[in-house]
C-alpha cells in the first residue's frame, strides 16, 4: 500500500469522536441473512454492507445484545400497504421458481442488471423492509431505531427501480401514519429520494426533504428539481452541484433543516442515511467527509421531536453506499451518535483486520485509501461555498411555498 494516510482532525468535539457518556436508547435491526451474498457478482451492491457495519461496531465493543433486534420477512399483506399485489406475487414466484419470467422483467423491471435475480430475491428485501416497519414500531414504543438494511427509496408500487425492490421507507412512514404521526422524511443519500416523494405527494401530513446530486447527471435523471414541490408544497428538493464539499453540504443542510423543522413541526423524523455522498463512493459525485455526514445526523438527533422522557422520535434507515469501507466506518459513527457512545477515531486492531479482509481495491491509489483502514474519520474537506450553490438556495427559499417569506 503506497498511499499515505490523510491527516485527520481528531478534535474532541467532532461528531462521533468524543461525546458524553451514553445518553440514549436505540435499537439496531438486523438479520442473519444479511451475511449472505446478494445482488450477484459485478453489481454495485454485491458488497458487504450491513454485516461489515455490525462487525465494525462490535470491534469497537459498541453494542450489547439488548440493543439488537432480529427482524423477520414482511408479509405480503404488509408489503401491499404500498406495493401492488401483482408485483409482490411476481417477486415471490420468481424466488420460488429460481428465475424471472420475461413478462415480469418487462412489467416489473426485475431480473435485469439493475435489479438482478439472486438467491433470496424476495426474502432478503422483504426482511429489510420489515426491519423498517419494525423500526417505526420501536420509535412509537419510545426508542430510536436504526435499520442499516433499509433506505431503498427508489422502488415504485409495481416496479423495482435503482437497485430497490421494496420501498421500505414508504412502508415505515405508512406505519407511523397509521399511528396518527405527522412525519418529516429527510433523505441525504446522493440520489434523489423519488420513490418516497411520489408515495406521499398527496399526503398533507408527510413532508419529504431530499438533498441530492443534480438529477441532470445522477440517477434517477429526472425530477428532484427545486421547482418540484408537489401540489401541496410538501416536497423540498435541494439539488447540489458536483464535487459538493463539506462547507457547501453543511451550509445547504443547516439552512434547509432549520427552516423545515420550524415550519413543518413534525411528530417524528425518518432519515434515509445513504453514504454515497462520501468522497470515496464510486457512484456518488460529491466530496464530503464522514465528519460532515455525522454532523448532519447529530443535528437531526439534537433537534428531533421528543417522547415524554426526552428520547428523540427518530428512525434512521440505511440506503445507498457502494464503497464498503467508507460505508461501514460512517454507519458505525451513526450508531455511536444514536447511543451516545464515545468512540475513538482510531479503528481497533480487530476492526482494521476485518476491513483489510474485504475484497476491495478500487481506489487503492487514492490519497485517502490507507486511512480507510486506520481511522473512522477523514481529512477535513471544507472549501469555498460556490455562488452556484448560494444561488440555488436563494431560489429555493424565494419560490418554495413552505420556505418563502
Amino acid at each position: 500500500m503506497n498511499a499515505t494516510p490523510e491527516a485527520i482532525d481528531q478534535d474532541a468535539t467532532a461528531p462521533g469522536s468524543e461525546r458524553a457518556p451514553a445518553r440514549r436508547h436505540a435499537t439496531l435491526l438486523h438479520a442473519p441473512r444479511y451475511r449472505g451474498h446478494s445482488y450477484g457478482d459485478n453489481h454495485p451492491l454485491g458488497i458487504p454492507r450491513v454485516s461489515l457495519t455490525i462487525d465494525l461496531i462490535e470491534a469497537y465493543d459498541a453494542i450489547t445484545p439488548g440493543e439488537m433486534a432480529v427482524t423477520r420477512k414482511a408479509q405480503p399483506a404488509e408489503l401491499e400497504w404500498f406495493h401492488t399485489r401483482e408485483y409482490v406475487s411476481a417477486m415471490q414466484r420468481a424466488e420460488a421458481l429460481g428465475k424471472v419470467f420475461q413478462r415480469y422483467r418487462d412489467r416489473h423491471n426485475i431480473g435485469n442488471f439493475e435489479n438482478p435475480f439472486f438467491a433470496g430475491f424476495f426474502a432478503t428485501p422483504a426482511t429489510a423492509t420489515f426491519g423498517s416497519i419494525q423500526g417505526a414500531e420501536v420509535v412509537l414504543g419510545g426508542q430510536m431505531a436504526f435499520n442499516p438494511a433499509g433506505g431503498m427509496h427508489h422502488a415504485a408500487p409495481d416496479q423495482a427501480r435503482g437497485f430497490c425492490y421494496f420501498n421500505d421507507p414508504a412502508l415505515a412512514i405508512l406505519r407511523l401514519r397509521q399511528a396518527g404521526q405527522r412525519v418529516l422524511y429527510l433523505d441525504i443519500d446522493a440520489h434523489h429520494g423519488d420513490g418516497v416523494e411520489a408515495a406521499f405527494i398527496d399526503d398533507p401530513d408527510v413532508l419529504t426533504v431530499s438533498l441530492h446530486m443534480d438529477t441532470e447527471y445522477g440517477y434517477p435523471f429526472e425530477g428532484g428539481r427545486i421547482e418540484d414541490t408537489g401540489p401541496l408544497g410538501n416536497a423540498v428538493n435541494v439539488p447540489l452541484p458536483k464535487e459538493t464539499n463539506d462547507s457547501e453540504f453543511r451550509a445547504a443542510f443547516t439552512r434547509v433543516w432549520d427552516a423545515v423543522l420550524d415550519r413543518w413541526r413534525p411528530d417524528v423524523i425518518v432519515v434515509q442515511a445513504g453514504t454515497d455522498a462520501l468522497l470515496p463512493d464510486p457512484l456518488g459525485k460529491f466530496g464530503i467527509s464522514t465528519q460532515c455526514f455525522l454532523a448532519c445526523i447529530d443535528d437531526v438527533i439534537e433537534t428531533s421531536p421528543r417522547h415524554a422522557d426526552g428520547t428523540p422520535k427518530l428512525l434512521v434507515l440505511g440506503g445507498g453506499g457502494y464503497h464498503p469501507l467508507a460505508l461501514a466506518r460512517c454507519w458505525t459513527g451513526v450508531w455511536a451518535l444514536l447511543t451516545g457512545r464515545d468512540l475513538p477515531a482510531a479503528i481497533p486492531a480487530g476492526g482494521q483486520a476485518l476491513l483489510r479482509e474485504v475484497d476491495w481495491d478500487m481506489d487503492e491509489e487514492e490519497a485517502w485509501y490507507a486511512n480507510l483502514f486506520v481511522s473512522r474519520l477523514d481529512a477535513d474537506r471544507s472549501g469555498p461555498v460556490r455562488p452556484e450553490l448560494e444561488d440555488r438556495l436563494e431560489r429555493l427559499f424565494h419560490t418554495h411555498p413552505l420556505l418563502r417569506g
